[in-house]
Protein backbone atom coordinates (compact mmCIF):
# COMPACT_ATOMS: atom_id res chain seq x y z
CA UNK A 1 0.00 0.00 0.00
CA UNK A 2 1.75 3.28 -1.32
CA UNK A 3 -0.75 5.27 1.79
CA UNK A 4 2.22 3.96 4.33
CA UNK A 5 5.34 4.25 2.50
CA UNK A 6 3.88 7.94 1.37
CA UNK A 7 3.58 8.74 4.89
CA UNK A 8 6.99 7.11 6.07
CA UNK A 9 8.93 9.48 3.64
CA UNK A 10 7.20 12.33 4.67
CA UNK A 11 9.02 12.00 7.91
CA UNK A 12 12.54 11.57 6.88
CA UNK A 13 15.36 14.33 6.20
CA UNK A 14 14.00 16.99 3.46
CA UNK A 15 16.43 16.59 0.37
CA UNK A 16 15.67 17.95 -3.06
CA UNK A 17 14.46 14.57 -4.22
CA UNK A 18 11.65 14.23 -1.61
CA UNK A 19 10.94 17.96 -2.51
CA UNK A 20 10.43 16.83 -6.46
CA UNK A 21 8.48 13.63 -5.14
CA UNK A 22 5.78 16.05 -3.28
CA UNK A 23 3.03 15.73 -6.26
CA UNK A 24 3.71 12.22 -6.16
CA UNK A 25 3.30 11.53 -2.50
CA UNK A 26 -0.09 13.21 -2.61
CA UNK A 27 -1.62 11.30 -5.56
CA UNK A 28 -0.42 8.33 -3.82
CA UNK A 29 -2.70 9.72 -0.72
CA UNK A 30 -5.32 10.95 -2.35
CA UNK A 31 -5.78 7.86 -4.77
CA UNK A 32 -5.68 4.70 -2.26
CA UNK A 33 -8.22 6.89 -0.14
CA UNK A 34 -7.21 4.85 3.09
CA UNK A 35 -6.92 7.94 5.43
CA UNK A 36 -9.81 10.54 5.90
CA UNK A 37 -10.00 13.55 4.34
CA UNK A 38 -9.79 15.77 7.38
CA UNK A 39 -5.63 13.66 7.76
CA UNK A 40 -5.58 14.64 4.05
CA UNK A 41 -6.17 18.31 4.58
CA UNK A 42 -3.73 18.42 7.62
CA UNK A 43 -1.38 16.48 5.56
CA UNK A 44 -2.02 19.32 2.70
CA UNK A 45 -0.34 21.70 4.86
CA UNK A 46 2.76 20.04 5.57
CA UNK A 47 2.91 19.45 1.58
CA UNK A 48 2.33 23.07 1.63
CA UNK A 49 5.00 24.05 3.96
CA UNK A 50 7.97 21.68 2.05
CA UNK A 51 7.16 23.02 -0.87
CA UNK A 52 7.28 26.69 -0.45
CA UNK A 53 10.05 26.60 2.19
CA UNK A 54 13.83 27.20 1.58
CA UNK A 55 15.69 23.36 2.00
CA UNK A 56 18.18 24.71 4.42
CA UNK A 57 15.79 26.51 6.37
CA UNK A 58 13.49 23.12 6.23
CA UNK A 59 16.45 20.80 7.07
CA UNK A 60 17.11 22.75 9.98
CA UNK A 61 14.00 22.87 11.04
CA UNK A 62 13.40 18.68 10.84
CA UNK A 63 16.91 18.37 12.87
CA UNK A 64 15.66 20.92 15.75
CA UNK A 65 12.52 18.63 15.64
CA UNK A 66 13.29 15.12 15.65
CA UNK A 67 17.34 15.26 16.11
CA UNK A 68 17.46 17.71 19.22
CA UNK A 69 14.40 16.66 20.93
CA UNK A 70 14.73 13.23 22.33
CA UNK A 71 10.99 12.91 22.95
CA UNK A 72 10.23 13.45 19.21
CA UNK A 73 12.61 10.45 18.52
CA UNK A 74 11.80 8.46 15.81
CA UNK A 75 12.80 5.64 16.60
CA UNK A 76 10.12 3.69 18.31
CA UNK A 77 11.62 1.51 20.66
CA UNK A 78 13.61 4.98 22.25
CA UNK A 79 9.85 5.92 23.49
CA UNK A 80 9.10 2.38 24.97
CA UNK A 81 12.68 1.30 26.56
CA UNK A 82 14.85 4.10 26.25
CA UNK A 83 18.59 2.58 26.49
CA UNK A 84 17.47 -0.49 28.59
CA UNK A 85 18.35 -3.92 27.47
CA UNK A 86 14.80 -4.73 26.41
CA UNK A 87 15.31 -2.33 23.62
CA UNK A 88 18.07 -4.11 21.84
CA UNK A 89 15.82 -7.71 22.41
CA UNK A 90 12.70 -5.60 20.91
CA UNK A 91 15.14 -4.65 17.90
CA UNK A 92 16.11 -8.20 17.38
CA UNK A 93 12.25 -9.43 17.21
CA UNK A 94 11.45 -6.73 14.91
CA UNK A 95 14.23 -7.33 12.64
CA UNK A 96 13.66 -11.14 12.54
CA UNK A 97 9.55 -9.90 11.56
CA UNK A 98 11.09 -8.16 8.37
CA UNK A 99 13.05 -10.93 7.74
CA UNK A 100 9.82 -13.57 8.12
CA UNK A 101 8.27 -11.42 5.50
CA UNK A 102 10.87 -11.00 3.21
CA UNK A 103 11.16 -7.16 3.47
CA UNK A 104 14.92 -6.09 3.36
CA UNK A 105 16.41 -2.87 2.73
CA UNK A 106 19.69 -1.02 2.39
CA UNK A 107 19.12 1.94 5.36
CA UNK A 108 21.35 2.36 7.82
CA UNK A 109 19.01 2.98 10.27
CA UNK A 110 17.70 1.17 12.59
CA UNK A 111 14.90 -1.17 12.34
CA UNK A 112 12.84 1.08 14.90
CA UNK A 113 13.33 3.92 12.61
CA UNK A 114 9.50 5.29 11.51
CA UNK A 115 9.78 5.74 8.28
CA UNK A 116 11.29 2.55 7.59
CA UNK A 117 8.87 0.63 9.28
CA UNK A 118 6.37 2.57 7.25
CA UNK A 119 8.04 1.12 4.21
CA UNK A 120 7.63 -2.44 5.39
CA UNK A 121 4.19 -1.97 6.59
CA UNK A 122 3.41 -0.61 2.41
CA UNK A 123 4.45 -4.24 1.35
CA UNK A 124 2.27 -5.90 3.24
CA UNK A 125 -1.48 -6.36 2.61
CA UNK A 126 -3.85 -4.02 4.11
CA UNK A 127 -5.29 -5.57 7.07
CA UNK A 128 -1.77 -7.04 8.39
CA UNK A 129 -0.60 -3.63 8.12
CA UNK A 130 -3.01 -2.11 10.53
CA UNK A 131 -2.69 -4.77 12.66
CA UNK A 132 1.03 -4.55 13.08
CA UNK A 133 1.10 -0.70 12.98
CA UNK A 134 -1.52 -1.37 16.38
CA UNK A 135 1.48 -2.35 18.28
CA UNK A 136 3.42 0.99 17.52
CA UNK A 137 0.02 3.22 17.75
CA UNK A 138 0.51 4.60 20.87
CA UNK A 139 3.92 5.78 20.52
CA UNK A 140 3.00 7.19 17.38
CA UNK A 141 -0.36 9.24 19.14
CA UNK A 142 2.93 9.98 21.42
CA UNK A 143 4.78 11.64 18.73
CA UNK A 144 1.36 13.11 17.66
CA UNK A 145 0.52 14.59 20.51
CA UNK A 146 4.35 16.26 21.25
CA UNK A 147 4.57 17.39 17.69
CA UNK A 148 0.94 19.18 17.49
CA UNK A 149 2.15 20.62 21.06
CA UNK A 150 4.63 22.79 18.85
CA UNK A 151 2.20 23.39 16.36
CA UNK A 152 3.94 21.74 13.56
CA UNK A 153 2.12 20.55 9.99
CA UNK A 154 4.37 17.15 10.90
CA UNK A 155 2.03 16.36 13.48
CA UNK A 156 -0.19 15.38 10.80
CA UNK A 157 1.67 12.35 9.62
CA UNK A 158 1.52 10.47 13.28
CA UNK A 159 -1.96 11.53 13.43
CA UNK A 160 -3.04 9.95 10.03
CA UNK A 161 -0.84 7.19 10.57
CA UNK A 162 -2.65 6.25 14.01
CA UNK A 163 -5.89 6.44 11.64
CA UNK A 164 -4.88 3.52 10.39
CA UNK A 165 -4.42 1.12 12.95
CA UNK A 166 -6.78 -1.35 13.55
CA UNK A 167 -7.32 -1.16 17.42
CA UNK A 168 -7.86 2.21 19.31
CA UNK A 169 -4.52 3.57 20.88
CA UNK A 170 -4.20 1.59 24.39
CA UNK A 171 -4.57 4.56 26.98
CA UNK A 172 -2.52 2.87 29.61
CA UNK A 173 0.57 2.66 27.22
CA UNK A 174 0.16 6.31 25.87
CA UNK A 175 0.51 7.26 29.29
CA UNK A 176 3.37 5.76 30.04
CA UNK A 177 5.21 6.50 27.30
CA UNK A 178 3.58 10.14 27.86
CA UNK A 179 5.53 10.06 31.00
CA UNK A 180 8.67 9.37 29.63
CA UNK A 181 8.95 11.99 27.21
CA UNK A 182 12.09 13.91 28.71
CA UNK A 183 12.51 18.01 28.06
CA UNK A 184 11.73 19.43 24.68
CA UNK A 185 14.44 21.79 25.02
CA UNK A 186 15.96 21.83 21.81
CA UNK A 187 19.50 22.84 22.78
CA UNK A 188 22.49 21.76 22.15
CA UNK A 189 23.50 21.62 25.68
CA UNK A 190 20.42 19.96 26.41
CA UNK A 191 21.11 17.18 23.38
CA UNK A 192 24.60 16.29 25.33
CA UNK A 193 22.78 16.34 28.84
CA UNK A 194 20.24 13.16 27.76
CA UNK A 195 23.03 11.26 25.94
CA UNK A 196 25.92 12.12 28.32
CA UNK A 197 25.01 9.37 30.32
CA UNK A 198 23.42 6.54 27.85
CA UNK A 199 25.09 3.64 27.92
CA UNK A 200 26.50 1.91 24.82
CA UNK A 201 26.66 -1.60 23.91
CA UNK A 202 28.45 -3.22 21.53
CA UNK A 203 29.87 -6.04 20.09
CA UNK A 204 28.25 -9.72 18.87
CA UNK A 205 28.05 -11.01 22.60
CA UNK A 206 25.41 -8.32 23.05
CA UNK A 207 23.62 -9.06 20.13
CA UNK A 208 23.46 -12.99 20.36
CA UNK A 209 22.28 -12.30 24.25
CA UNK A 210 19.68 -10.36 22.42
CA UNK A 211 18.77 -13.05 20.07
CA UNK A 212 18.98 -15.86 22.79
CA UNK A 213 16.07 -14.02 25.09
CA UNK A 214 14.40 -12.81 22.25
CA UNK A 215 10.70 -13.51 22.22
CA UNK A 216 8.25 -14.30 19.03
CA UNK A 217 6.31 -11.03 19.19
CA UNK A 218 7.06 -7.69 18.10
Amino acid sequence: MKTYRALGALLTYPTGELIEALPEIRAALADERLIAGSHLAAIDGLLSHLSAGDLMDLQDEYVRLFDRIRSHSLHLYEHLYGEARERGQAMVRLQTLYKFHGFTHTSTELPDYLPLFAEFLSLMPDRTARTILSDAAATIEALHQRTAKRDTPYAAVFAALVSLASKQVDRALLAEVMRGGGSDDDSLDALDRAWEDAPVTFGEAAACDSLANAQQRV
